[in-house]
């Protein structure tokens, strides 16, 4: 939720039935020309009605090139933004085990990375959203992703390492605990930074080493602590 790419102009859409699936492969081909190559995340963007997880009166904007708000300050994050922080999450992997998500929002990058995942957790601190994600995912019949109301800065488990973790919100510094949440060989995709600065880190993990790479610059909201 509530990122966008930090640049200028975004695509407008075109023509009507923004709903339908023709909508969705349009918005596949554009993120395509935008530079996407993962023909696994296009596929799964492709399969995701996008618009189901937006206000219906933001329906005809579903598939525009832009974040949406979603209520409680909060959006949906644009297209190439899911679509790049799931292709680096990925890197040369097509599918993966169990993916973590910090940030549900609206539940819509968790929906599509259950077209990759056998198995999703996402973390929510706004309970109302969490809720409504929950709803929405349910009446898309995505049954893989669990949706839990907890603080993303606090997340730890002594049980499951996740071959991706995917941060929606970003934070100035890395939060330290999340890069011992992956899995061997797993990816870590969050924007890192101060407002105005903010770029998409990926850390991957071999063994008990850490290689950070820094990619493109985007604007998230901050990654809040505590619950509402």
């Amino acid at each position: 939720m509530n990122g966008q790419r930090d640049r200028t102009g975004t695509a407008t859409a075109e023509g009507i039935g923004m709903t339908s699936e023709r909508a969705r492969l349009r918005m596949v081909e554009r993120l395509r020309q935008q530079g996407i190559r993962h023909e696994a995340v296009l596929a799964a963007i492709g399969r995701v009605p996008r618009h189901r997880f937006v206000d219906p009166a933001l329906a005809s904007r579903a598939y525009d090139d832009t974040a949406l708000p979603i209520g409680f300050g909060q959006t949906i994050s644009q297209p190439w933004v899911v679509a790049r922080s799931i292709e680096l999450a990925l890197g040369n992997r097509s599918a993966l085990d169990v993916g973590l998500e910090i940030g549900t929002g609206c539940g819509y990058q968790a929906a599509v990375l259950a077209q990759l995942c056998r198995e999703v957790y996402s973390i929510e601190r706004i309970f109302a959203l969490a809720a409504r994600a929950r709803q929405t995912l349910s009446a898309c019949g995505i049954g893989n992703v669990k949706v839990r109301v907890a603080d993303g800065r606090e997340a730890g488990s002594s049980v499951l390492r996740f071959d991706a973790v995917v941060v929606a919100a970003a934070a100035v510094d890395m939060p330290p605990n999340l890069p011992p949440l992956l899995a061997d060989h797993g990816r870590l995709v969050i924007p890192l930074g101060p407002a105005g600065e903010q770029r998409l880190v990926c850390v991957e993990r071999t063994g008990e080493q850490f290689v950070h790479s820094d990619h493109e610059p985007v604007l998230f909201v901050p990654l809040r602590s505590g619950q509402e």
